[in-house]
């Protein structure tokens, strides 16, 4: 049993790059991570990791060791995870990449599945990397916009709206542009994907034609919460989601613009195809397409949708 926990430590360890952060999870101190990783090296007689004041990171020996483990140690919480369905109650831990910006959709519904499922422990990532599902040991992604052809199971969780929205201070000194033509006279805040550099485009629709809209850039970012701040303060004018403008939009402090050429986008939860869809999995699949969008939000997109030009 000791050679089993000493593979979960390791595996933790390897994940993260950091003996801290795998004692978090376990519920173990660093140090106690570090003596078992120590313990593990000298049964094997190989090093696993480099190690610094500052980091670690494995040795040649360390990854090949890695890819092995971490099968043997998902599969045994694979295992454990099956067994609940003898006694009717999902457990085990799941992991699930989001892009950065969908804490915004998981957090406030993470109390409601806790008290629906108290015994699956959640390891969230938020990230706009493409994640690979099978060699980071994730259970599922969730992800926006076209699906690419593979070999994934998806299930759509809901449609969210793209606006372009600007604070009345910004719209009261320099006014409200009234076409899309009219963009280019106005600054413009631009969020920039971190894991490439892209400027992210202004995709928006007339009629049944897709535009990009042009607009001097004020000030580029590479955070969508840093552009949402700016565009509050009245730095320009943003390109936003509406989930992530909600609070801004309700209080007053922003207000949408050109709502007629605005596009919709959907969010997908994907999970490998080949992979038995365990309880733990299957349960939060399913709480997520009932609840990160909600009925009533999804049928006043639809209300509030533009007709056709």
């Amino acid at each position: 049993m000791d050679n089993l926990n000493s593979l979960t430590v390791f595996v933790q360890a390897a994940q993260h790059e950091s003996f801290t952060i795998a004692g978090r999870n376990l519920g173990i101190s660093s140090s106690a991570v570090g003596k078992s990783i120590t313990r593990l090296e000298e049964r094997l007689g190989v090093r696993l990791f480099h190690r610094n004041t500052r980091q670690i990171s494995l040795t040649q020996e360390g990854a090949q060791f890695f890819a092995r483990c971490r099968d043997i140690v998902r599969d045994l919480e694979n295992a454990e995870a099956e067994l609940s369905l003898n006694v009717g109650e999902p457990r085990g831990r799941v992991r699930v990449s989001f892009p950065a910006v969908g804490y915004r959709l998981i957090a406030p519904v993470l109390p409601a599945f806790r008290r629906l499922y108290p015994h699956i422990e959640l390891e969230l990532d938020f990230s706009d990397r493409m994640v690979d599902l099978v060699e980071e040991g994730f259970d599922a992604v969730v992800r926006s916009g076209d699906l690419p052809d593979s070999s994934l199971m998806s299930k759509p969780l809901g449609q969210y709206r793209v606006n372009l929205y600007a604070s009345p201070d910004f719209l009261n000194r320099y006014g409200e542009p009234d076409s899309l033509d009219a963009l280019s006279a106005f600054d413009g805040i631009y969020f920039k994907f971190p894991s490439n550099g892209k400027l992210q485009s202004w995709t928006l629709k007339s009629g049944n034609r897709v535009v990009q809209a042009r607009i001097s850039p004020a000030a580029v970012m590479n955070n969508i919460e840093a552009v949402l701040s700016a565009c509050v303060s009245g730095t320009g004018i943003a390109y936003l989601p509406d989930f992530v403008a909600r609070e801004a939009f309700a209080s007053g402090a922003l207000r949408a613009i050109l709502t007629d050429y605005s596009v919709t986008g959907t969010f997908w939860v994907l999970w490998p195809s080949s992979r038995h869809l365990l309880p733990k999995n299957r349960v939060l699949i399913d709480f997520m397409a009932q609840s990160l969008f909600p009925k009533a939000a999804q049928d006043a997109l639809a209300a509030t949708a533009p007709a056709s030009r």
